[in-house]
């Protein structure tokens, strides 16, 4: 019985952040390309099979990354506000940091 609660909790925070990271870029044209959304898919349940403290810190330190990464194009005037590059990297150091950082705080 408290293996199937312990599944459960890890499969809603699996549909959580796969939620998230689906629907938030939906509104924005030239948000995620779809090739990213596949890899967040996948990401969010990985992660979400791990609970929710990684799933949280992962999903954190991708976007952190991704942010740190475009500030620092926009400031060096290699890119625009408006510049498109890959997001999947970023994604899965995130994914990574998530897993390393997350199981050391446990």
């Amino acid at each position: 019985m408290l293996w199937h609660m312990v599944s459960m909790s890890r499969g809603w925070a699996a549909d959580v952040a796969d939620g998230a990271r689906f629907i938030g870029p939906c509104p924005m044209r030239g948000g995620l390309g779809l090739g990213d959304v596949k890899l967040a898919l996948g990401l969010g349940a990985v992660l979400g099979w791990y609970g929710w403290p990684i799933l949280l810190i992962g999903v954190f330190a991708g976007f952190l990354f991704g942010a740190v990464y475009g500030i620092g194009l926009v400031m060096a005037g290699r890119a625009g506000r408006r510049s498109r590059f890959a997001f999947g990297p970023f994604l899965l150091a995130g994914a990574l940091a998530g897993v390393l950082l997350g199981s050391s705080m446990s």
